[in-house]
């Protein structure tokens, strides 16, 4: 299987949604680097599920268990493992799914993929629940980047047909990063919230699901960093964030909205600041020009699906018959997954960012 992700710092992500544990080994960190891992819990607990009525009901202590890697609060330089047991799985539930595949869920693509022997119990290694290994390893990467002046920050771009607002790409406040960066229903505007849980909401009365925009900015890289064509930055943070299972489209700057505009409209002027630096008055090239860093912040989008499994009855096939048939799915789904995509999205970001400057 493909879950290993990186050149200069691999990660390698392992187990089930309902298997024994899940984990990620970290290959290339530096030695020597101070961990808090009380903040590492932190990022943890931000995705988790459980704690809110936009997710699964699930409770998991997502509870880091460090196999490998780090001696007292340190790196060793070593590979890092982490697992991160599975205490509360119903497997059950999954009974009526064994030969009948859910729509938009990699169920039917990873039966012939292999050969029927994939796990789909709460979706096996496909399921949203590996992304908690993610977020370990970026909140991991994420330290050691801060100590270089690297922020990163996400918030919920939109739910459905409800925005947030959006970032500004030229500057991004320190004080704003360090508010989202704790927060498990991250905003630029609060004030958005209750809409955005009333959209949810109304889906999840309907036993639907609904999907949404992440909008995540990586501040404090100097210019010079990435390389053309296949290793960009670009290239390097959209491979990271496509690693996430529920995401289905990556816009950096003006993205695909900017393919309206004339290129008088999109490019951005060059000027010297105060102190001498080169900065554009504008930020549509979202941080990149010719895959390298710009100096500008990095600010991307990326685009959550729906969550597939859903209570409305669907029409699919049963595999194991040969025929037709339909589909109502049980269990404990997010009816939203969009808030607790945000530290994951952050976290690939970290990881594809450590990538690029080690």
């Amino acid at each position: 299987m493909g879950s290993v992700f990186g050149s200069k710092l691999k990660i390698s992500i392992f187990g089930e949604s309902h298997g024994a544990a899940i984990g990620v080994v970290i290959d290339g960190l530096p030695a020597g680097e101070t961990i808090d891992l009380d903040e590492v819990n932190r990022q943890m607990q931000r995705r988790a599920p459980g704690g809110d009525k936009t997710a699964t009901p699930r409770k998991e202590a997502d509870a880091p268990e460090i196999l490998s890697g780090m001696l007292g609060d340190k790196t060793t330089g070593a590979p890092l493992c982490a697992v991160i047991r599975n205490t509360n799985t119903r497997s059950a539930d999954y009974g009526n799914i064994m030969s009948a595949p859910r729509p938009a869920h990699s169920d039917y693509a990873a039966h012939v993929r292999y050969g029927g022997a994939n796990d789909v119990r709460g979706g096996g290694h496909f399921s949203g629940r590996l992304t908690a290994n993610i977020v370990f390893a970026g909140a991991v990467c994420r330290q050691i980047l801060k100590r270089k002046g690297v922020d990163i920050a996400a918030h919920i771009y939109s739910i459905g047909n409800v925005l947030d607002t959006p970032f500004d790409p030229t500057f991004i406040p320190t004080e704003l990063i360090e508010r989202l960066n704790g927060e498990k229903f991250a905003l630029v505007d609060p004030s958005i919230e209750e809409k955005m849980r009333e959209a949810v909401g109304e889906a999840h009365a309907k036993g639907d699901s609904i999907g949404g925009v992440v909008e995540c900015a990586v501040a404090g890289l100097p210019a010079g960093i990435g390389e053309p064509m296949f290793g960009g930055v670009e290239n390097v943070i959209a491979a990271a964030v496509f690693g996430v299972p529920a995401v289905k489209g990556v816009e950096f700057g003006s993205g695909f909205a900017g393919s309206a505009l004339l290129g008088s409209q999109n490019n951005d002027e060059f000027y010297f600041d105060e102190n001498g630096a080169v900065r554009t008055r504008t930020n549509n090239h979202g941080g990149a020009l010719g895959g390298i860093t710009s100096g500008m912040p990095i600010v991307f989008r990326a685009a959550v699906k729906p969550t597939p499994s859903i209570s409305i009855e669907q029409k699919t096939v049963d595999l194991q018959n040969g025929c037709d048939t339909t589909l109502s799915i049980k269990g404990r789904h997010d009816p939203c997954i969009v808030p607790r995509a945000v530290p994951v999205i952050e976290s690939a970001a970290a990881v594809a960012v450590m990538n690029l400057i080690l």
